[in-house]
């Protein structure tokens, strides 16, 4: 599987601050930005487990941990942003999807991406083994946390999650993405055809080429490498219509994005400001992603499932810790 290339400040549940290091704002207009829009940002109380936490390993850099999340809901209304109607979680009705953990450094000039598939099988806390997207569905946000962290052995310091309406009013805000597809693809689950070539896709277009997994060689991993090709260019689309010469296209694209997203009600305002602050000196020369490794593919109760190899997935996730590469490229399991 190819190397999947360059990340943050194009992280998807992190673009409000993104964009606002983008546009260059001076220091005052991030303090008042992040104050306007920071307020604006959903919150979700209580998102983190009761009980014990991970302790901070000898090699962490000071730095801070996202866990990043997209979730599959069945709710008809938005479950996630300031335009949520239904909520965030119920017990059954929506499953994690996408899975990143972001860690941005102590000295806030390199980050690093560790992805963790929807169908590894692991164990979740109170509930025996399964896969690690039924963490969402089964306890919300603080199973998800500490499932995450029981697995990797390291402490997750926020929380992000956007939802499937969040994700189409978002590409279809910045008048659709543009995505290349190298090879024509059939997804019989979707009954969808994806042909070769550079689309401009909306929202509903991007959701189906974002999920799709079956008719790909690699599967799964081969979907996560999608998504992460698909939040770089939304998020440059995002920059592209956003400036300090067009307020009011600024405001509207701020505007959607903070209906789309939430937060965990620990991220205060003021931790918006010191990350937007801290994007400002990140590149793609030193931002690093990395997929958690797979021993095989099995057939696990009738249910398709990546077995991890958790020793190096723990090395990874230190490694990501302690602001170093995570670590080598994954092991493709093929369906």
């Amino acid at each position: 599987m190819r190397r999947p290339r360059r990340l943050l400040r194009r992280v998807l549940v992190l673009a409000l601050v993104a964009v606002l290091a983008l546009l260059g704002l001076g220091a005052g207009g991030v303090w008042w930005a992040t104050d306007h829009y920071g307020d604006q940002v959903a919150r979700i109380p209580d998102a983190f487990p009761k009980g014990p936490r991970p302790p901070e390993s000898p090699g962490h850099d000071g730095g801070t941990t996202f866990l990043l999340v997209g979730v599959d809901s069945r709710s008809e209304r938005p479950t996630t942003g300031s335009d949520a109607t239904a909520r965030l979680w119920k017990y059954g009705a929506q499953r994690s999807d996408t899975l990143m953990l972001v860690h941005l450094s102590g000295d806030e000039r390199s980050a690093s991406t560790l992805s963790l598939p929807r169908d590894s099988w692991v164990a979740i806390p109170g509930h025996g083994s399964a896969k690690i997207n039924a963490a969402f569905s089964w306890g919300g946000p603080p199973l998800l946390i500490r499932t995450v962290e029981q697995l990797t052995g390291i402490r997750v310091d926020h929380f992000g999650v956007i939802d499937w309406h969040g994700f189409r009013s978002l590409t279809d805000a910045v008048g659709g993405v543009p995505v290349t597809i190298a090879h024509d693809t059939y997804d019989p689950e979707q009954n969808r055809h994806f042909t070769a070539g550079t689309h401009v896709l909306n929202g509903e277009q991007a959701l189906a080429y974002v999920r799709q997994r079956h008719g790909l060689p690699g599967g799964e991993l081969d979907r996560i490498e999608r998504q992460q090709q698909f939040l770089r260019s939304l998020v440059g689309r995002i920059g592209n219509s956003v400036g300090i010469t067009d307020p009011l296209g600024t405001d509207r694209m701020l505007d959607a994005i903070t209906g789309a997203v939430s937060v965990d009600d620990r991220m205060s305002n003021g931790d918006l400001r010191s990350l937007a602050f801290g994007l400002r000196h990140l590149s793609s020369e030193n931002t690093r992603f990395a997929t958690a490794p797979i021993i095989r593919s099995d057939m696990i109760r009738g249910q398709y499932a990546l077995i991890l190899d958790r020793p190096a997935l723990r090395a990874q996730a230190r490694a990501v810790e302690a602001g170093h590469p995570p670590g080598a490229e994954p092991t493709t399991a093929r369906r």
